[in-house]
């Protein structure tokens, strides 16, 4: 197998032939000079998308931003409520929340970093109730499409489906009984 040349814009090729410009250059700043880079770092994360204390911290830490001045920043940041991490795992649940189950939601806010325990008050707006509906609305959609199949697979594709979705698998098995119940039971009127 050959090797792959992968092509580089000109305006960053310099820094590989320039000894001047091969450094990091965020690190070879000076303290005031990282703070100021850390703040419009973050300002145009915040300004794209809302992001936690850790996502940002990652970036920064990407960025070649010393950890003490980062840690300034952050905290600063955190101050006056631009990063707010209950904000942001509320309104990630309540946006995400439709179609998705506690498991995942759990998973994705854990992997942006935000704590259990805020994970756990944001998944509290989720009634038992709604995450149901939800389940039921999906399955019923998802059971459109698998009218061809066999009845022991359907069940079990409905099934991974919901469970990869993140329901709890209880839940999952008695939506999916449910619903291939009332497709094969029809109302007469």
């Amino acid at each position: 197998m050959g090797l792959v040349r992968l092509s580089m814009p000109k305006r960053f090729q310099s820094r590989l032939t320039d000894p001047e410009l091969s450094g990091d250059p965020v690190a070879e700043l000076s303290a005031g000079d990282q703070a100021a880079a850390a703040r419009n770092i973050m300002l145009r994360r915040l300004t794209a998308a809302p992001r936690t204390r850790s996502e940002l911290a990652v970036t920064l830490r990407e960025r070649g931003i010393c950890d003490d001045v980062a840690a300034v920043a952050l905290d600063r940041f955190v101050e006056v409520g631009l990063i707010d991490d209950a904000a942001f795992a509320n309104q990630f649940v309540t946006s995400r929340g439709i179609g998705h189950g506690r498991g995942t939601l759990k998973a994705e806010l854990r992997r942006r970093g935000v704590g259990d325990e805020v994970i756990e008050l944001a998944l509290a707006q989720l009634s038992p109730e709604s995450e149901r509906d939800a389940a039921l609305a999906l399955a019923r959609r998802r059971a459109r499409t698998t009218s061809a199949l066999a009845p022991a697979v359907r069940e079990r594709r409905l099934f991974g489906q919901l469970i990869r979705r993140g329901y709890a698998s209880s839940l999952a098995m008695s939506v999916v009984r449910e619903v291939l119940g009332e497709i094969d039971s029809p109302e007469v009127s």
